[in-house]
């Protein structure tokens, strides 16, 4: 249903996520063309926080894919990417240390990351049911369907938000960790904020992308009612 709502409202937000995806793809990539002067790979790298912080239940193990990297807190898994396995790059020490912030969170009971995890099963079924619902509500002129479906998007949208801090908190763990550890140069953590940065763009733009979807749902639902 192409409308007024999502030339104004998605449209932008669209374009946003696909600058957003460009500009972390290629700071990646710049990075990982650069050797750190440590020559610590990802996976080292991830060991090196994970003693430091005591935490000796996290288990490294590689991912296929690029940009794949993340954490798992149900089986305590940290999963990297063959470019930050074991490259012994900037981005490849950048993204590992991000990931093992999120390790480091779990590891302290870090509240944001708890209720994201809480929100993973109903944002699926959100993301993947509710706008359906809604536009189907919307077309055939039933009021709860519509209501339904914007109720569990908007539970998908809640998880995107959530997001947000926890994914700026686990880059501001890396970056204080790395430094506290000596693993990095002054100058070399500055690239490695140019990397978490780009990437903190691509989840900032999701929220955007899924905050406009769901109030173009909505409304186009105040317009259906009128």
């Amino acid at each position: 249903m192409i409308d007024q709502y999502y030339l104004l409202l998605v449209l932008p937000a669209l374009l946003i996520s696909l600058f957003a995806q460009f500009k972390v793809k290629s700071t990646f990539t710049k990075y990982s063309q650069e050797i750190n002067s440590k020559g610590l790979s990802g996976a080292a790298a991830a060991s090196l926080l994970l003693r430091a912080n005591d935490i000796t239940d996290v288990r490294i193990e590689p991912v296929a894919g690029e940009l794949t990297d993340n954490y798992n807190p149900t089986s305590k898994v940290l999963h990297l990417s063959e470019p930050v396995l074991s490259k012994t790059t900037i981005a490849a020490v950048g993204v590992a240390a991000h990931e093992t912030g999120h390790a480091i969170q779990h590891a302290k009971g870090y509240g944001p990351l708890a209720l994201r995890s809480m929100l993973v099963p109903v944002a699926n079924i959100g993301s993947s049911f509710g706008p359906t619902m809604a536009i189907a509500g919307l077309l055939f002129g039933f009021g709860l369907l519509i209501d339904l479906g914007i109720i569990l998007y908007a539970c998908a949208v809640l998880f995107y938000v959530v997001t947000l801090p926890v994914e700026f908190n686990a880059s501001s763990r890396a970056l204080v960790i790395l430094r506290e550890t000596n693993s990095m140069t002054e100058e070399e953590l500055k690239k490695v904020k140019k990397v978490l940065s780009a990437a903190a763009m691509t989840y900032v733009a999701s929220a955007l992308t899924a905050i406009a979807s769901l109030l173009r749902l909505v409304l186009l639902s105040r317009n259906r009612r009128r």
